[in-house]
């Protein structure tokens, strides 16, 4: 593989670069860091942050199943998996047993029905072992992973954060820097919307732009008779959407197989294509791709 030019050395644009020169109290070592992480991020054309304020929503499963419809769409994916105590992207997708490999400095992330993927869960020795880390180093690791995976050409990357407003998303978001976006994820009910709206605060403070909200686990399509039930209620996504003044992009009914899918490794909107869901699922990425792009 020939070697990446990791620092703006031999640049013919150094001259005129914002990134070349050292800045105020930056050593040699953190100067290359820092241009390294600007050529990487300069690859990717859309930065996309899955967040929400509430666990159990279906976060991950709605990050995993979006990257690879953005991927149907004939885009170039990546997906970040930054949740460091519960990492779950690896065993969705059925590469729990892959691991990256190091050529040239850099990292080469895992592939998957044509996604580029990277996550804490590659890192783990034993799937049983905690990995026990604090703010400072959780940084670290997240900077390693932005700025040494060799993400190439993106059109989107797409990072599954944890639940919450803490470390991770804040260091993706510093890290990251401007032209990241935010891809919200709620279910209907009152008490999952009441915790969500705080990602949208979060968002509103850090100056961070909200490309919509999601609302999972909206309804259930009955596989025999077609007919709609609200399990969870439905439209409270929506209607918070619509109070915080962010866009809407769609909502995604329950499918059994959803769950089964995440379970067995097998990616829902590759295996089950043709369900409503699925169907909801595609509609959303473009939907998505149409809001970003535009």
């Amino acid at each position: 593989m020939e070697k990446t030019q990791t620092t703006c050395d031999s640049c013919s644009h150094k001259a005129s670069c914002s990134s070349a020169g050292t800045k105020p109290c930056e050593n040699e070592q953190e100067r290359r860091n820092r241009q390294l992480m600007d050529r990487r991020l300069g690859s990717i054309k859309n930065k996309l942050v899955v967040m929400s304020g509430k666990g159990g929503v279906g976060k991950s499963s709605t990050a995993v199943n979006l990257a690879l419809a953005l991927v149907n769409e004939g885009k170039r994916v990546g997906l970040l998996d930054v949740d460091i105590h519960g990492p779950s992207i690896p065993k969705m997708l059925g590469v729990e047993d892959a691991k990256p490999r190091a050529v040239e400095e850099q990292i080469l992330p895992v592939m998957c029905n044509e996604l580029r993927v990277m996550s804490t869960g590659f890192l783990i020795p034993q799937e049983k072992k905690a990995i026990i880390l604090r703010g400072p180093k959780k940084n670290l690791l997240i900077q390693q992973f932005i700025r040494d995976v060799a993400w190439g050409e993106l059109d989107y990357l797409v990072v599954d954060c944890p639940p919450g407003t803490g470390d991770e998303p804040l260091a993706v978001l510093q890290l990251m820097g401007s032209g990241t976006m935010a891809v919200i994820v709620t279910t209907p009910q009152d008490v999952a919307v009441l915790d969500v709206k705080k990602s949208l605060t979060f968002c509103e403070e850090l100056k961070m732009p909200v490309l919509g909200v999601i609302e999972n686990m909206s309804g259930f399509v009955c596989p025999h008779c077609g007919e709609m039930v609200d399990i969870f209620k439905s439209g409270g996504g929506q209607v918070m959407a619509e109070e915080m003044k962010v866009p809407f992009l769609g909502r995604i009914p329950i499918d059994p197989a959803l769950v089964k899918s995440g379970d067995d490794g097998t990616p829902y909107v590759v295996a089950y294509p043709d369900t409503e869901t699925a169907k909801a699922i595609c509609g959303i990425a473009r939907n998505l791709i149409q809001k970003a792009e535009s």
